[in-house]
């Protein structure tokens, strides 16, 4: 299981800016720099994640982003939820289209557990939670 690109791109930008408590704007050309994400593709994300109000755009000489809500109020699912990546019910392990109860491939019954903890993880994960880790952005 794996996320896809834009919402990996989502998490680290937003944990990005919520670690940077001592700059407050942050611009698309500095984002881009210090994560490694192609600046076009950034700027999509931006957009989408400002579309959606977990941050806002300021512009200007001076302007840049920073978040519109608390960190503690924005969740790992709520990222997922706007770039339609959650964890499908239906959506099988092995990639074999849908598989569900009626039509199982070999590891549905044992995904199922995982599965559930994995989302309970990113319904209950604010960005809060991850201020300071050590791991890598």
């Amino acid at each position: 299981m794996q996320l896809h690109n834009t919402s990996q791109y989502a998490v680290r930008i937003l944990s990005y800016i919520t670690n940077q408590k001592n700059e407050t704007l942050l611009s698309a050309k500095d984002l881009s720099e210090k994560l490694s994400i192609p600046y076009k593709f950034l700027t999509k994300i931006m957009g989408e994640l400002v579309r959606t109000g977990l941050i806002k755009s300021i512009r200007g000489r001076e302007g840049g982003y920073e978040l519109n809500k608390a960190a503690s109020e924005i969740t790992i699912s709520d990222i997922l939820d706007i770039f339609n990546d959650s964890l499908n019910e239906e959506r099988c392990i092995l990639g074999i289209g849908y598989c569900d109860c009626s039509n199982k491939c070999v590891l549905h019954d044992q995904w199922i557990e995982p599965k559930n903890l994995i989302q309970k993880m990113f319904k209950e994960t604010t960005l809060d939670n991850l201020t300071n880790e050590e791991g890598k952005i």
